[in-house]
């Protein structure tokens, strides 16, 4: 065997040890946390309501702005690539139908996780990166305290409260980006466009992207916050944690939303 072809196998051989090495780390922080978040809810310790207010405003209340504006323009969008090859197809009142069944179970959540792992995810990373350089989680141990306990689990369980809500929000901000153009630019009515939402939304698709923004919300946090613990290397580090927590939450996102999908299209069809 060629030194090259060896080495590239040995290469290869590193990053999928590196990989599982990286799943499984996240896969134990995930089980701690949840232990400690039970805890927190129905037993002992309780958990610090202060806490995770305090999360709740900083992740979710001071994201609303970006993304209501980020869902604004996708809804606009959206509007103004599809209504051209409607109208040709005389289907333009079903421009509703369009942006509904792609914005609520699919763009929402996805753009809305997106900007949240830029948003906030990247801050965590940060803030417990400095922490650890700072010694600051080696002094909660010392003192008794466990850090999983204190930081991660209010921002875990605010992610997942906030992203919810946020996606919420991308929902009816991206739809009225698509009314604004059917009634501004097309020059249509806005009843039409209102009684074939109502016509064609149904539960479906809000709990798929609600159940979605559960699973990115617990993605992005746990990346975020497994990047922030384990820096090393002082400020340089905090900065290379914080650039792979935005990174692999991005393609995390991506690669949950497309098991999702395929698990909803077999388990939970859409009707037509």
């Amino acid at each position: 065997m060629s030194l090259g072809v060896r080495d590239t196998i040995e290469k290869l051989g590193s990053y999928g040890t590196g990989g599982l090495g990286y799943v499984g780390g996240l896969g134990y922080l995930g089980l701690d946390t949840l232990r400690w978040m039970l805890r927190g809810l129905v037993g002992r310790p309780k958990l610090r309501l202060d806490a995770l207010s305090f999360q709740m405003v900083r992740v979710g209340v001071k994201a609303i702005g970006i993304i209501a504006l980020v869902h604004l323009f996708i809804g606009m969008i959206l509007a103004f690539e599809l209504a051209p090859i409607l109208e040709d197809y005389g289907m333009l009142s079903q421009l509703a139908t369009i942006i509904v069944k792609a914005v609520f179970p699919q763009l929402a959540p996805i753009f809305a996780a997106i900007v949240l792992s830029g948003f906030a995810g990247a801050a965590i990373a940060a803030e417990l990166g400095t922490m650890v350089v700072s010694e600051e989680i080696l002094a909660l141990e010392t003192m008794g305290l466990n850090p999983i306990r204190f930081l991660v689990v209010p921002r875990v369980l605010a992610c997942i409260v906030m992203l919810a809500c946020l996606t919420l929000v991308a929902d009816v901000v991206a739809w009225a980006g698509g009314l604004l153009v059917y009634t501004a630019a097309l020059n249509l009515r806005w009843r039409e466009f209102y009684d074939v939402t109502i016509s064609v939304l149904v539960a479906r698709d809000l709990w798929v992207g609600l159940i979605k923004s559960g699973f990115f919300a617990v993605l992005v946090s746990l990346v975020s916050c497994y990047e922030g613990l384990r820096v090393s290397g002082g400020a340089e580090g905090v900065g290379r944690a914080t650039t792979r927590s935005v990174v692999l939450s991005i393609v995390g996102i991506i690669v949950c939303n497309m098991i999702l999908t395929v698990f909803f299209f077999y388990f939970w069809p859409a009707q037509a």
